[in-house]
């Protein structure tokens, strides 16, 4: 049986690689369903998973600064040097996305518009919200000391995340900030260069809530308490999650909605707080999977991809929706597109595979970088 400090860890890059495994059946199948395919419940159901691992890799980067800003707390460096780390961190990813962009760009010159350069896809998200949670917790260090500063950086960092929900109907609509040009104010609010705000991009209204919650479900589970109880924890944390699903369903329900152009499933905090359910309640399961279940008494395929999740989720890209993609685009078959999608699993596994082991490291979302996070 695994110990409980090695789950406590597994069970972070098994979550990781199921967001990869998601994103992979999202990916392949809108990409290779023909239209007719595209018209089936199973394509429906695949979309719908698809919502979920952009949330799961911002919660799971919450979940990881948490880890991280304890780890340097515990060395005796400053609020400053806790900031200056974190952020330059969430500048790298931030790089990173930029990067990307640029990469897809230039394999897709001549039918690519160059507005794609400036698209707020994911990794521009994850850095922003690192750099974000690296200020708050500057702020709250500067102002808290003693035995009660995790308990206000995890308050901190919750009421900033219902905040970001609460404003997200607002920042789409009547407080669209149109007067800014629109590669920023699609930050704000998704709209890119179409006019309104899109709903396959990532701005940081409602977005980087996720991560927030992640910091303060993060913050809970390094308390004195639930180290010492981290089973409880854990299972205090899925209950909580079921109380968030049955909040939102309930929310949502209601006669009276203060927001005008209710959006349910874009912008609505109830559908903010029924996501952050399923995120608690997947995190409990993997816990448990990982602590008591074979997650990590065989080879696990999902903590492997978790450990590389950056890498995989920048290369199988290319082979889906790129000019290297390994089937022809919505052409073809629930079954075609099925065999596909296995392939690039089991490349990507092996790929993952490859680089732990030339690395002797991981390369995931928030330590993608080869030397150890340092203070200095």
């Amino acid at each position: 049986m695994t110990t409980a400090p090695q789950s406590r860890l597994a069970y972070i890059d098994w979550m990781r690689g199921l967001a990869c495994v998601l994103m992979f059946q999202t990916h392949c199948y809108d990409a290779w369903l023909n239209p007719e395919a595209r018209k089936t419940t199973f394509f429906m159901w695949s979309q719908l998973g698809g919502t979920l691992p952009a949330p799961l890799f911002l919660f799971l980067a919450g979940v990881s600064f948490a880890l991280v800003i304890d780890k340097l707390s515990k060395k005796g460096c400053s609020s400053n040097q806790i900031a200056r780390t974190t952020i330059r961190r969430g500048a790298e990813i931030l790089a990173l996305g930029f990067l990307f962009r640029l990469q897809e760009y230039l394999i897709a010159w001549g039918w690519s518009p160059w507005t794609d350069l400036l698209r707020v896809d994911i990794l521009n998200t994850i850095g922003l919200s690192m750099m974000f949670m690296g200020l708050m917790c500057w702020v709250v260090l500067r102002v808290n000391h003693g035995r009660g500063v995790r308990l206000v950086v995890g308050t901190s960092a919750a009421s900033v995340a219902l905040l970001i929900s609460l404003l997200t109907p607002f920042m789409w609509t009547v407080w669209r900030p149109v007067w800014l040009p629109w590669p920023i104010e699609s930050y704000i609010d998704g709209v890119h260069n179409l006019g309104e705000p899109q709903s396959w991009l990532f701005p940081i209204f409602p977005w980087i809530a996720f991560a927030f919650t992640g910091l303060a479900v993060g913050i809970f589970l390094l308390s004195d308490w639930a180290r010492n109880r981290s089973a409880t924890g854990f299972v205090m944390a899925g209950g909580g999650g079921v109380g968030l699903i049955y909040l939102g369903r309930w929310l949502d329900r209601q006669p009276w909605q203060i927001y005008s152009g209710y959006d349910f499933w874009h912008t609505s905090p109830a559908f903010f707080l029924l996501r952050v359910g399923i995120l608690l309640i997947i995190m409990t399961g993997a816990y448990v999977w990982c602590r008591w279940g074979a997650g990590q008494r065989l080879f696990s395929p999902l903590v492997q991809l978790g450990q590389t999740s950056l890498l995989v989720y920048w290369v199988h890209i290319e082979f889906v929706y790129g000019r290297l993609s390994i089937l022809p685009k919505k052409l073809m078959d629930i079954r075609t597109a099925s065999l596909g999608l296995l392939v690039i699993f089991l490349a990507m596994v092996l790929l993952s595979m490859w680089r732990t082991r030339r690395r002797g490291q991981g390369s995931n979302l928030l330590m993608w970088v080869r030397r150890p996070m340092s203070a200095h």
